[in-house]
């Protein structure tokens, strides 16, 4: 069965799920559970309370705290690539070298099978509220790639009140449905408040909710209630600036925050707490400082010196070391997931896979998957039996790949490739590829099997001869 059949026929498929061995055991007949999935945007490894940061994340922390806390959970180093590898399974340079980094192009072909169509194939009511970033145009916007109702910006990170991208033809991107609106507020919580009232109005059918938040992504500024938590001199005493820019970040994670505590929350109103599976990601790590260049339309923004870290990881935002692309991560599921720190590395690839399942998606032969169902890592009842390595392909040179605990990354263009044993060297300080040349040789050739899949330019889309 081709993709173009699976999606014209998935959705006669039962609306039963069988799962064996869970977390409590044995076999049984479930109702489809729900999907709550929260991405943050440039949220570091040390920008969260469970990591011992002086920036209050008490929601978050408190589903690490009844959830399973992902210790290595890869993304790529920035956000678009991110959000296609979590929305199609496949590592984002399959679909073209645009996807390797932030596009306002269309990065999809249509008809691409994503974890919203899905989803919605086999009766999942699905809604996106906040970043999409996957094609930057109206006609692209997510009602075109499986999400029934979408909220927020088409493109990228936006001013915090006027809701307007960079200057230029993609400035103007708040939208609803594709529709572009101007609205009044703030735009974390313009996206808080949306997906409340969307779980709020469901009724019988499972639902998938994608709330993919701006924060903590420049330029920031925040309502005062959230900066007021901060007082002077918190981050950086006898640095003023370093130390205000370091609240308002702060502030602004904090205000992220509170709106995952609300989205959860109605979850629990509506009793529906038992039956939903929630995942809390960072779609990459911390940048670095940021100079406000007055090219928003709208605002008159503040620089920020300080935008999160990544300790003690090394690297940022941008780079294929650890900083950049491992990032505090959850899954949280009352009942059905009992609480646990797992050491299995995961990949945002891995989420159509794990969650297609849950929902008795079946995906099609031809689907092509990088990712895959890591039900049994989770659950504790099983390990993750991959195809290939963790891959990750970047721009200007860069590309890392992970095969158990041993990883080679090419930090830059013309730079020689870098070997870590990621399990006894976390942090990146000690450079093996000298030591262990054999080991190095076979993981390069590895890197170049895997990225034989890789694509130049997007693939066309179905019956065009694009």
């Amino acid at each position: 069965m081709d993709r173009r059949q699976f999606l014209a026929t998935v959705g006669s498929a039962g609306v039963g799920l069988t799962t064996a061995g869970w977390a409590h055991g044995g076999t049984r007949q479930v109702q489809k559970p729900n999907f709550l999935v929260i991405v943050a945007d440039d949220l570091g490894w040390a920008d969260v309370g469970y990591h011992g940061s002086k920036i209050k994340t008490p929601h978050i922390d408190a589903l690490v705290q009844r959830g399973v806390e992902l210790d290595y959970h890869y993304v790529t180093p920035m956000c678009t690539p991110t959000r296609v590898a979590l929305l199609t399974g496949k590592y984002p340079s399959r679909w073209g070298n645009h996807a390797r980094t932030p596009c306002n192009s269309r990065v999809l072909p249509f008809g691409t099978l994503t974890l919203a169509s899905a989803l919605k194939g086999v009766g999942y009511d699905t809604g996106l509220f906040g970043k999409w970033h996957l094609g930057s145009q109206p006609e692209w916007c997510p009602n075109h790639f499986g999400f029934e109702y979408s909220y927020g910006s088409l493109a990228g990170g936006v001013t915090p009140y006027g809701h307007h991208y960079k200057t230029g033809p993609h400035s103007k991107t708040w939208h609803r449905n594709g529709r572009l609106v101007d609205e009044e507020g703030h735009v974390t919580d313009l996206i808080g408040q949306e997906a409340v009232r969307w779980i709020e109005g469901r009724g019988d059918a499972p639902w998938f909710c994608y709330v993919p938040f701006t924060a903590v992504h420049i330029p920031i500024s925040v309502p005062k209630l959230y900066l007021d938590q901060y007082r002077e001199g918190t981050f950086f005493p006898g640095d003023p600036d370093r130390d205000e820019s370091a609240r308002r970040y702060a502030a602004c994670a904090t205000q992220m925050d509170h709106w995952i505590g609300q989205v959860v929350d109605v979850v629990r109103r509506k009793g529906q707490e038992a039956n939903t599976f929630v995942l809390f990601f960072s779609d990459n790590g911390a940048s670095s400082s940021w100079r406000a260049p007055g090219n928003y339309p709208d605002e008159q923004l503040e620089s920020s010196l300080w935008c999160g870290s990544n300790l003690p990881l090394r690297g940022r935002k941008g780079q294929v070391y650890e900083g950049g692309i491992r990032t505090p991560a959850v899954a949280a599921w009352p009942g059905t997931l009992q609480p646990a720190k797992l050491a299995t590395p995961l990949h945002a690839v891995d989420w159509l896979p794990t969650l297609c399942g849950l929902a008795g998606a079946t995906l099609p032969d031809d689907a092509g998957m990088d990712g895959v169902d890591a039900w049994p890592a989770l659950s504790g009842t099983g390990t993750v039996e991959r195809r290939a390595p963790f891959y990750t392909p970047f721009v200007r040179g860069q590309w890392a790949i992970r095969d158990g605990d041993w990883k080679l990354l090419c930090p830059a263009q013309n730079k020689a490739p870098e070997l870590y044993h990621i399990a006894d060297d976390p942090f990146e300080k000690t450079n093996l590829a000298g030591t262990e040349p054999e080991r190095a040789a076979a993981l390069r050739q590895r890197f170049e099997q895997v990225r034989k899949a890789d694509r130049r330019d997007r693939p066309p889309d179905p019956d065009s001869s694009q």
